[in-house]
């Protein structure tokens, strides 16, 4: 099993039961595919950096789960079909990148 990370950013337009369904959809289909949740972050809505679709602010989200490497190319394949994400990066965790991600929770815990 491989730790990984995926932010993805939805458009700014959904109501907040739209960003709801949207952020238990694509946590359901890990936990469908065995993969375990570690962290679930809401970023919340935030500018852009460059407008995406003509829009210039989204909301973030971040998971962190355990899989195996054959689910992020599904699970991304998900993020292409749903047309309310409008950017996603997932990224393989190393061992330094997970003592890191404990740091951040524990440190965004107590602020």
């Amino acid at each position: 099993m491989n730790n990984y990370e995926t932010v993805f950013i939805l458009n700014p337009v959904l109501s907040e039961t739209q960003i709801e369904e949207t952020v238990k959809k694509f946590e359901d289909f890990l936990k469908g595919k065995g993969c375990s949740m570690v962290a679930k972050e809401d970023w919340g809505l935030k500018k852009l950096a460059y407008p995406i679709q003509n829009k210039k602010s989204g909301f973030y989200h971040l998971f962190e789960f355990t899989g195996s490497a054959d689910v992020v190319t599904d699970f991304e394949l998900e993020y292409r079909r749903d047309v309310r994400v409008m950017r996603y990066l997932t990224v393989k965790l190393d061992k330094y990148a997970v003592e890191w991600a404990e740091k951040r929770r524990k440190k965004n815990k107590t602020a």
